[in-house]
């Protein structure tokens, strides 16, 4: 067993509990680049059957425009827009209403994103009802911010491929639509924060070698791939912990450092 099961196999218990004893239905669960939501995701689901609840995992990465969506999207507004994973790359709308519509009865069929083919490779069928959802994605929670914080580039990625802000600021207006209407159906906020930048890439990287090798990013292009995230990873280590249900921040060891309850009822 791998040192990230342990320490959030008693985390998953813990979460599972409180959302039985307070009749969540939904629940969304944020955290950068290889922080552990899936490790997280699927602990919580095996200690909601101990607990008698019907649970299942929707992940936001499933969502992910399809590679030729992407490149529409590319040419139409940024070249950035291209590298999956920024708000505006995703189709949030399907997402929703899959969320919805897995707490009542039927067959829902949801999409498969692969990321080492860079695409949707087919769907997957989930029976409801479940008594509990799962949200996980990087940015779920994420909020739009001012026109000035987006004025400087937070990074050479921006500097260099961005300097008119286009990029980021198309993305930071999908933030205020079809995601802000999404993250609003969740009932209840789970951060986990990350110590920094640098363990996102390390994690990212590690996450890689999971992969085949003729899919795997190496060192230089998993750096060039969080930069796309960077700023708004930064804003979400700022302002979640202040929103989020429960926010557990990681040590650099990936160990869980602490864990902050503050019952603000969602993001």
């Amino acid at each position: 067993m791998r040192a990230i099961d342990r320490d959030f196999g008693a985390l998953a218990r813990l979460l599972a509990d409180d959302a039985r004893a307070r009749g969540l239905r939904r629940i969304g669960l944020a955290g950068g680049q290889g922080a552990g939501k899936s490790t997280l995701s699927r602990l919580v689901v095996e200690a909601c059957a101990q607990n008698g609840l019907r649970a299942c995992v929707v992940a936001l990465d499933d969502y992910y425009l399809p590679r030729r969506e992407r490149l529409a999207l590319a040419g139409r507004v940024h070249p950035l827009f291209e590298t999956r994973g920024p708000p505006g790359t995703h189709d949030v709308a399907l997402c929703r209403e899959h969320l919805l519509a897995l707490g009542g009865p039927g067959d829902v069929e949801m999409p498969v994103f692969d990321k080492g083919r860079d695409d949707r490779v087919g769907t997957r069928r989930e029976m409801g009802p479940f008594d509990l959802v799962l949200l996980e994605g990087w940015c779920v929670g994420a909020k739009p911010v001012g026109d000035a914080a987006l004025a400087s580039p937070c990074n050479r990625l921006e500097r260099e491929e961005d300097a008119d802000g286009v990029w980021r600021g198309h993305a930071n207006a999908e933030l205020a639509r079809g995601y802000a209407d999404l993250w609003r159906e969740l009932e209840s906020l789970i951060f986990l924060r990350v110590p920094d930048l640098d363990a996102v890439r390390r994690w990212r990287l590690a996450q890689e070698a999971e992969r085949p090798v003729d899919r795997r990013l190496d060192a230089a292009a998993v750096a060039r791939f969080v930069a796309h995230f960077e700023r708004i990873t930064l804003d979400l280590v700022a302002d979640l912990p202040g929103r989020a249900d429960w926010t557990i921040t990681l040590a650099p060891d990936h160990s869980i450092a602490s864990i902050q309850r503050c019952a603000v009822g969602g993001p």
